[in-house]
Order: structure tokens, then sequence, then C-alpha cells
């Protein structure tokens, strides 16, 4: 069992910086592959980014590459999304996912937050 909080959302203006974080309990954190997702309003929640249990692999949606980067630190427990150049368009709900398996889908994630809100205004 994995229980997942995000925090670090807020308002930013466009061309500023957030830096999310997903803290994790449980002892399987460091053997689970995580994800970020985000779901704006009127729209399908999509994928963002994931990273394998190690922290060597990363995946990033075409429209992220570039501006966010996703890490974690298994010692903590935590995972980061470190977001960069943001645009209005990114504003959604973003959460986080864990998975015993690789997915850059929404499907099939195993555990979920219950999301942190970001805003960009322009």
């Amino acid at each position: 069992q994995v229980q997942l909080v995000e925090s670090g959302g807020g308002l930013v203006q466009a061309g500023g910086s957030l830096r999310l974080s997903c803290a994790a309990s449980g002892r399987t954190f460091s053997s689970a592959v995580m994800g970020w997702f985000r779901q704006a309003p009127g729209k399908e929640r999509e994928f963002v980014a994931a990273i394998r249990r190690s922290g060597g692999s990363t995946y990033y949606a075409e429209s992220v590459k570039g501006r966010f980067t996703i890490s974690r630190d298994n010692t903590k427990s935590t995972m980061y999304l470190q977001m960069n150049s943001l645009k209005p368009e990114d504003t959604a709900v973003y959460s986080c996912a864990a998975s015993y398996a690789l997915r850059t889908t929404t499907a099939g994630w195993d555990y979920w937050g219950q999301g942190t809100q970001v805003t960009v205004s322009s």
C-alpha cells in the first residue's frame, strides 16, 4: 500500500517556476515507478512525466519536454516536479501516482494522490 500527498502548487505568472512534491508513505516507494499527471478544467487527465525506481530513466509528455524535470529521492520517499517557463496552458490540478510497472499513459497506475492546483496567469 502506498499513500501519496502532493504539495507545492499555487499561482504563478507566465514564465515563472514552481516545484511540486509528492510525499509517499509505505515501504514500497523505492520499488515503485512514479508519475505526474494533470487535469485541466473540462479536459481529460493527461500524462506529464514518469520516473523509474532508481531515477535513472525519465519520460515526458511532448508538451512539457525541456521545461519540466521529474526527480525522486528514495531516502525521503519523495518525488518532485520542477516546472520552469510555465505557460497559462499548464494550468491544471497536478496529481502524482505510483505503479509497479512503467507506464506513460494514465491507465493502470495503482495509487493516486489527491492533487494540487497549479494556476499560471498570463
